[in-house]
């Protein structure tokens, strides 16, 4: 395993740390549920179902069926770490209510069963197995996913489609006239605060930094502030709209940071959350779907080897450079 690549920690110390972020995650997919009803709750009850089952069979797949099978049930079926149901929850919250149980096997299967173990299982994935998930569904069922409620109070979900769909091709009108035909306010607004909320409890807890988290939010503000054009007809909406709606606080918070998907070194974090924070903004008003994070994410992910490499010939070249042999770091 490459240190500088795959900082997650030993199984029991991983475990706690996912249920940590799991538990930050409860507060805004609570106020989801409230907004939508029970239906966002199914959801995240079959994934997390649908995705233990796909990790149990994987594992076993990757322990064999013969010498391997006592290892595989002496470490819960790869159950314990808690990266499964976390997977399950990032994705749930993506989701508008009642998807179909068929759709959201495929996602299972696409986040845990290739995203995570064709890699090699916990720490060896290059993409984040959330964002596969859920990517490969919105691409595969663009209809299933963009049926969002209109009968609610918020008539917009975490992903923002619907709210990001009519603002992205709302015509020849003002901002402050979209709103005002609307009838209704942002409504995403108190689950976002409530991501935020949750992701600066991890920080305050030291499960994750503030680097990557708040420079997406500020690479995503400075560009809506550029092109907001004081909000004409024209204007690709202000920094708080973005900041608010598409669900980008939680995906700057509970997706970007992921320790695996993410580069090691703290200056690469930074040019990683600077290119999240314009590929989202880049696709989501420039894209044929309004929603970017997954693909946003996606895309930087695939920066993260190619940076941890930079990293590590620099060390190697340091230490040539000094006559000594390279520090062995472990894992």
């Amino acid at each position: 395993m490459n240190p500088t690549t795959r900082k997650l920690p030993a199984t029991k110390s991983t475990g706690v740390r996912m249920r940590q972020v799991s538990l930050a995650l409860a507060p805004g997919i609570l106020v989801m549920a409230w907004q939508y009803g029970l239906g966002i709750i199914w959801n995240m009850l079959w994934l997390i179902v649908l995705c233990s089952m796909v990790e149990v069979i994987s594992t076993s797949l990757r322990h064999g069926f013969k010498l391997s099978m006592m290892q595989a049930k002496r470490e819960y079926f790869g159950l314990t770490d808690g990266t499964t149901i976390l997977a399950a929850l990032l994705i749930g919250i993506c989701l508008p209510p009642f998807v179909s149980p068929a759709i959201l096997a495929v996602a299972a299967l696409a986040a845990i069963g290739v995203a995570k173990h064709a890699y090699g299982g916990l720490g060896q994935n290059i993409f984040n197995p959330a964002m596969v998930g859920y990517a490969v569904i919105l691409l595969s069922f663009p209809l299933a996913l963009a049926s969002w409620p209109t009968n609610l109070t918020a008539t917009d979900g975490l992903t923002g489609a619907t709210l990001l769909s009519e603002f992205r091709y709302r015509g020849g009108v003002t901002t402050e006239e979209f709103f005002i035909a609307r009838g209704t306010a942002n409504p995403n607004i108190l689950a976002a605060g409530l991501f935020a909320l949750g992701g600066l409890w991890l920080i305050q807890q030291k499960i994750m930094h503030w680097r990557i988290p708040f420079t997406i939010l500020l690479t995503v503000g400075l560009l809506a502030t550029l092109f907001h054009d004081q909000g004409s007809s024209s204007s690709l909406g202000s920094a708080w709209f973005h900041w608010t709606t598409g669900g980008t606080v939680a995906a700057a918070f509970f997706v970007a940071t992921d320790p695996v998907t993410h580069p090691a070194r703290p200056g690469h974090q930074i040019c990683f959350a600077i290119l999240v924070g314009s590929l989202l903004f880049l696709i989501r008003t420039q894209g044929n779907l309004p929603d970017g994070i997954a693909f946003a994410v996606l895309l930087a992910n695939c920066t993260t080897p190619l940076l941890n490499r930079f990293h590590r010939q620099k060390i190697t070249d340091s230490a040539a450079e000094s006559g000594a042999a390279p520090e062995r770091t472990h894992a």
